[in-house]
């Protein structure tokens, strides 16, 4: 198994401490969540056939939850699990749901979705926890960021938007995910491509793709990027227009450039994954590797696959582990290049 880098955490950057009231206050509950699920699972005997717990550290409708629904469907569809239920955990990029969950130890009726997002994550906001402290299941699928602004915006290309941006960054205002999410690497990654300051970038974070689109069309941010899945509806319906995706080649069914035939050496996947806790038996990770292995078979995710155009890219085994070490160690190294 290859070893995940290990990187020394950092203290949080003084714009992100204001969040952490409310951050004590969501562990509070995740607290009572999990402890919750430990007691159920502690005081059943039931394995992971007979009831199975989906943590999507985040909050409902978003990408991670979304994943975990679809997940739960096709595994109550075909019969793969007798129960299934998801359990949200939001809060800072997934890491509070990743503290909890690494706290789960030897826990065998529980998994939880991360992706590229939560590696992000755990490198700004400096956490102690990352994903060496849980175990590597599967690599799920990929889908790709798109660049996105009102359809009455004066920007008809990246070349136009970059071009204002550049005479007065912080007054852009840039909407994404989380802090630490794909979308704010690859807003960072523009900046820097484009000879902005990373650090004078005005993002905003948001929770979801449909608060992202309201705040486009109100005109608190002038671009936003997230996956094409987000904005699909409202690009289609001519409110919104999608200047490049993040791909790196271009998409079928997508008809839009990459950053990268733009002159942008940038591309990024936003994968998904998901991983169950630290020390399990060698049993117990070969039977949650069978059943996300006979999820991923069915019709049901296929159509899932199909409906939010992600791409299949199943992983499981050590190809995963070495997947997850060489993602890890390349965010650290994007967040490190742009002076985070």
């Amino acid at each position: 198994m290859q070893e995940i880098p290990t990187k020394r955490p950092r203290t949080a950057p003084r714009w992100l401490r204001r969040a952490g009231t409310a951050t004590a206050a969501i562990l509070g509950a995740a607290a009572v969540v999990l402890a919750s699920i430990n007691a159920s699972a502690s005081g059943s005997g039931e394995d992971a056939r007979s009831q199975l717990t989906l943590i999507a550290p985040a909050g409902a409708g978003g990408g991670w939850d979304g994943a975990a629904r679809e997940a739960q469907q096709a595994m109550r569809s075909q019969g793969i699990v007798n129960n299934a239920q998801v359990v949200n955990i939001p809060g800072a990029g997934g890491t509070i749901g990743l503290n909890k969950f690494a706290g789960m130890d030897g826990e065998s009726t529980t998994l939880m979705i991360m992706g590229i997002t939560m590696l992000g994550a755990i490198n700004i906001n400096g956490s102690e926890t990352t994903v060496r402290d849980v175990t590597p299941i599967a690599r799920l699928t990929d889908d790709y960021d798109v660049l996105v602004v009102p359809a009455d915006s004066p920007y008809d290309s990246v070349a136009d938007l970059v071009a204002d941006w550049k005479q007065n960054p912080n007054s852009f205002a840039f909407g994404g995910g989380s802090l630490g999410s794909v979308d704010q690497m690859i807003i960072t990654q523009l900046a820097q491509a484009s000879g902005i300051d990373p650090t004078a970038v005005n993002y905003i974070a948001y929770s979801g793709g449909g608060e992202l689109a309201t705040s486009l069309l109100s005109g608190t941010i002038k671009a936003s990027v997230s996956g094409w899945v987000d904005f699909a509806d409202q690009i289609e319906a001519g409110r919104l227009k999608a200047l490049a995706i993040s791909a790196p080649a271009p998409v079928p069914d997508i008809d839009l450039p990459t950053l990268k035939e733009l002159g942008f050496n940038i591309e990024l996947t936003n994968w998904r994954g998901i991983v169950a806790p630290p020390g399990i038996s060698e049993d117990t990770k070969s039977e949650l590797r069978a059943i996300v292995s006979e999820f991923v078979a069915t019709p049901e995710w296929a159509d899932a696959i199909d409906r939010n155009q992600w791409t299949d890219t199943f992983l499981t085994g050590p190809d995963f582990e070495e997947f997850l070490a060489n993602e890890t160690e390349a965010v650290d190294a994007i967040w490190t290049e742009l002076g985070y």
